[in-house]
């Protein structure tokens, strides 16, 4: 069974920090594009970063660049979202996915979703 199981989120204030982990099983992690998103109330969906099987490379959106930074350990098959400067404008349910087809920070493709977790900045 496939799965996908994002933690780490919670209540952070405006310049805090937050690390999120997306846990995988059921599928050869190890081989595919690892992504986060996000989506806030009433907003699409945004790709926010995502990280090629090597872990080598890595694309961020404009507007988390500088301040998140994606990584992945194939070892324990997760993948990462260390989320520092954070600002209200953060506020969002932050998904991972495995991606079939990437394109930079976009995973125009999605092999598999997890459920999400709620970040939410404010003071």
């Amino acid at each position: 069974q496939v799965q996908l199981v994002e933690s780490g989120g919670g209540l952070a204030q405006p310049g805090g920090s937050l690390r999120l982990s997306c846990a995988a099983s059921g599928f050869a992690f190890g081989i595919y594009v690892m992504s986060w998103a996000r989506q806030a109330p009433g907003k699409g969906l945004e790709w926010v970063s995502t990280i090629y099987p090597d872990g080598k490379v890595t694309y961020y959106a404009d507007s988390v660049k500088g301040r998140f930074t994606i990584s992945r350990d194939n070892a324990a098959n997760t993948v990462y979202l260390q989320m520092n400067s954070l600002k209200p404008e953060d506020t969002a349910l932050y998904t991972c996915a495995a991606c079939a087809v990437s394109s930079s920070a976009t995973c125009v493709t999605v092999e598999h979703w997890g459920q999400g977790t709620q970040v939410t900045v404010s003071s």
